[in-house]
């Protein structure tokens, strides 16, 4: 079951018909009436703006991926795995998928870290010993990916922000690093605080209580997703060691150049946070472009064959944004939205959290297009630069659709007992919610 659906499909229509019948009893209804046109268009322009900084950060990621980043990611990544799964054999083809599957979220390669994650889902299954239930590895498999490290922006969310006007729309990479982080350690010690605890016992499931061989990983694809093998580059020669050196060296000088002029001006702790935000992406795409280039990586044509991803991403996500951002558009005109935030600004004032951040936050677990369409509307209503602006970002993209990423993934698996799995992964979005809090207060506070 896809739980993102049919809790959106609830969602969108409480925010349509709360809209008309509030706007009715306030006398907002004219107003209600022109932000359905206003939404629409806004989401729009809002999907223009999005289309250019989708084609080339993903161009870009493309370069990484050629120049065997991935395959990197998951050598430094495959001892700390044998430790954290001792029941899995190091050659089972379920590590080999969990490390792929790792190192694409790592990389933020939602879309390729997906077939592996299945894939390795219906390798576990295949040596649990009580079938239809979770085994110790799915349910700690599945709270590391959804409370996944993010070691790149989250590009959507970051051009969404460039669309709606910010001055710096790549400031919250680091807050957002700081709180994928925390979502990671949440959601894996509550799994250990939780697995040996007798409701979570591992036991046999009935077998008319697991799902139908309808819902088995074949239907997934999972067979058929096959783990590369490792790619292999030739050394550098002296030209390309001379470009590349050369270049980390004229940046680090500029860096200290930068640092000794503001430091002139202001704290030693004020320009940390000054580089931080203003070299931090430059020094990526740099990095990134450097590193394939020094694979031997045609980094331009890898760069444009990677952006055509973009045009498509890009097109799929306009229905979505449409109909949630006319519908937002319409809460808000009636004064409903102000009415929720004025009732709950109170309780979560205190704790450093604006009331405007909440909807985007309980959303987010359900519906990724949903949340995303939510935060672009709170961006456009309070601006990108704002604290409220920063945060909603930050959410958006250090937590994950949970319960969607667990309806998929079990299906796969045919479970029916998830045991602590839930507890685990939401604990990690409480996590990162907490985490993104703190981030944000540092950076921007």
């Amino acid at each position: 079951m896809d739980w993102g659906v049919p809790v959106l499909n609830w969602v969108w229509l409480g925010l349509i018909l709360t809209s008309i019948v509030y706007g009715a009893f306030t006398g907002h209804i004219g107003d209600v009436s022109k932000a359905i046109s206003d939404g629409a268009k806004s989401a729009f322009e809002l999907v223009l703006g999005l289309v250019g900084g989708m084609v080339f950060m993903l161009g870009i990621m493309r370069v990484a991926f050629d120049g065997g980043l991935r395959d990197i990611i998951a050598r430094v990544m495959a001892p700390l795995l044998r430790r954290l799964f001792p029941d899995i054999p190091a050659d089972h083809p379920a590590m080999a998928a969990m490390v792929m599957n790792m190192a694409c979220n790592l990389m933020g390669l939602g879309n390729a870290a997906t077939p592996f994650g299945i894939k390795a889902m219906s390798e576990l299954a295949k040596i649990n010993r009580f079938p239809g239930a979770a085994s110790n590895a799915m349910v700690l498999f599945l709270a590391i990916n959804t409370s996944s490290i993010n070691l790149f922006p989250p590009t959507g969310t970051i051009f969404v922000r460039a669309a709606a006007g910010s001055a710096n729309p790549f400031a919250i990479w680091l807050p957002t690093l700081m709180a994928t982080i925390c979502s990671t350690l949440g959601a894996v010690s509550v799994y250990y605080l939780l697995r040996n605890l007798p409701m979570f016992k591992h036991e046999a499931v009935n077998p008319s209580e697991m799902p139908s061989a309808d819902d088995a990983s074949d239907d997934f694809g999972a067979d058929n997703v096959e783990i590369p093998p490792t790619q292999t580059f030739p050394p550098m020669g002296p030209m390309k060691l001379t470009v590349v050196w050369g270049v980390c060296i004229a940046t680090a000088v500029g860096i200290a150049v930068d640092a000794n002029r503001q430091l002139a001006e202001t704290s030693v702790a004020d320009v940390f946070f000054t580089l931080a935000n203003a070299w931090s992406f430059p020094l990526l795409i740099g990095g990134l472009l450097l590193f394939g280039y020094s694979r031997g990586v045609r980094v331009y044509e890898s760069m444009v064959e990677g952006a055509k991803e973009g045009l498509t991403v890009s097109a799929r996500i306009v229905p979505y944004l449409v109909a949630i951002l006319t519908a937002v558009a319409m809460f808000r005109a009636s004064g409903a939205l102000d009415f929720m935030i004025g009732l709950i600004n109170p309780l979560t004032s205190p704790l450093g959290v604006p009331a405007e951040v909440l909807p985007m936050a309980l959303l987010r677990p359900f519906s990724g297009t949903g949340a995303f369409g939510v935060m672009s509307e709170t961006l456009t209503a309070n601006g990108p630069d704002s604290f409220i602006g920063y945060l909603t970002s930050t959410l958006q993209g250090s937590t994950e659709t949970t319960f969607y990423v667990l309806a998929v993934y079990f299906g796969a698996a045919r479970v029916s007992q998830g045991r602590h799995t839930l507890p685990a992964c939401l604990a990690g979005d409480v996590a990162g919610f907490v985490g993104a809090v703190v981030a944000c207060h540092l950076f921007f506070n």
